[in-house]
């Protein structure tokens, strides 16, 4: 299920709206049952899912993974077949295609984006980047926005690559796309 941070006219998905209308039992945050095939041996890991050709979304990778010293968070890019998987497993009803095309959280059966994503990682990295969490009292359509334009300019003011990061061989275990070829932009 997406949590409650994403454009509702646009939705393909079933979505928490956060808001106090009345919502169906999967909107409202209730666990999907998940078989033992689908289950991976991660899901208690939570999975950044982010845009492996966008230099920003890569400076973020790397700035969570210096200061992630208990190995927390996993990894995907959005182009790879790994972040599909995973969001088949979180969600049948949601597709890269209807994310953001920046960064995206998976954790413990829920799906967080845009500002949402953001503030959630740097609320698990510990003090003093937990402080940031106070900006989820800030109204999700103000954070949004802000979120929206640099996530609009992120190619013309951070650049682009021409293919998703190739991890470094300590970091592999963390990559769930580690083992896949690295396939270019959207």
């Amino acid at each position: 299920m997406v949590d409650n941070e994403t454009d509702t006219s646009k939705a393909v998905s079933p979505i928490a709206s956060g808001s106090s209308k009345a919502v169906s039992p999967v909107e409202s945050g209730s666990s999907k049952a998940v078989s033992p095939m689908e289950s991976s041996s991660h899901d208690s890991h939570p999975i950044i899912l982010f845009d492996g050709v966008c230099n920003l979304c890569n400076a973020a990778v790397q700035w969570v993974i210096e200061r992630d010293t208990q190995g927390r968070f996993l990894f995907a890019s959005l182009q790879s077949e790994a972040a599909r998987r995973e969001l088949r497993s979180a969600d049948e009803g949601v597709t890269i295609e209807a994310l953001p095309d920046s960064i995206v959280l998976l954790d413990a059966g829920r799906i967080y984006i845009r500002s949402a994503a953001a503030i959630r990682i740097a609320r698990q990295m510990g003090f003093p980047y937990a402080l940031l969490g106070v900006f989820m009292a800030v109204p999700r359509p103000i954070r949004d926005a802000v979120y929206r334009l640099v996530a609009r300019n992120r190619y013309r003011w951070f650049g682009r690559r021409d293919t998703c990061m190739v991890p470094t061989p300590d970091l592999e275990s963390r990559f769930l796309d580690s083992g896949e070829a690295r396939p270019p932009a959207f």
